[in-house]
């Protein structure tokens, strides 16, 4: 049985909370579960309201949607996230220039169904642990290209630029992925407020630690605290199998 954990953290450095996250166990529309972690962007109030109303929009159109294709679901969320917050951006000047990350999964049976924009991340946790999404980021496509090695991409002064986000444009692209569960794997959700200050070999050893997944996810937050804490932070952890 699907267990779940949520959670998002201010940070050390943050005067106000623009990560915003989703979860439910139970169906959306036609996904039998739904799981998001969004990042926003974009002035003072920009990026808190971007974050919510880009999440708000797209489990309206889950809800609203005839397809019965996941991936169709989802890819339409998506469209009509990024058109609503293109909207709003150009009514109100306060919003202007606003946009948001966003990384959304779904399982299946054993199977996982992902979707993100920007550079939000979810990974697959066992013995080893996997990044399933690609970061939409100039210091990733950089490393793509084989300009700049992974150690560095962390702490490059362009690490914040990220190349694709919902509201950037007036078409957005979301990379999907499929990936097969085993029992004894556990699903992390984040935002760079999270990767930015703990390596994957740390988040692995956190999570590996024999707590449950409560403590877990206080853990990673209180260990990117302890590494700077320089960005809201966003954990979302699922246990597909319940064990």
């Amino acid at each position: 049985m699907l267990k779940t954990f949520s959670i998002t953290d201010i940070g050390k450095k943050r005067t106000m909370n623009q990560d915003y996250v989703f979860s439910s166990e139970k169906p959306v529309g036609v996904l039998p579960n739904l799981f998001i972690v969004a990042d926003g962007m974009g002035g003072h109030n920009g990026g808190g309201f971007a974050s919510s109303y880009a999440v708000d929009v797209f489990l309206e159109s889950v809800e609203k949607s005839n397809e019965i294709s996941i991936r169709k679901v989802i890819s339409e969320g998506i469209a009509t996230a990024n058109r609503r917050i293109r909207e709003k951006a150009a009514s109100d000047e306060e919003l202007f220039g606003m946009g948001t990350t966003l990384v959304v999964a779904t399982i299946d049976d054993e199977y996982l169904q992902v979707a993100n924009v920007g550079d939000s991340r979810l990974y697959v946790i066992s013995d080893e642990i996997r990044q399933i999404t690609t970061d939409h980021s100039y210091v990733e496509e950089m490393v793509r290209m084989g300009g700049l090695d992974r150690e560095s991409a962390r702490t490059h002064p362009k690490k914040n630029i990220i190349t694709r986000a919902i509201g950037a444009d007036d078409e957005v692209t979301a990379d999907f992925f499929t990936v097969k569960l085993s029992p004894g794997d556990t699903v992390l959700m984040c935002s760079d407020g999270l990767t930015n200050m703990l390596d994957d070999e740390e988040i692995r050893m956190i999570l590996s630690g024999q707590r449950d997944m409560v403590e877990k996810a206080e853990e990673l937050i209180k260990a990117a605290n302890n590494n700077g804490g320089k960005d809201n932070i966003a954990v979302i952890l699922i246990d597909p199998f319940g064990e």
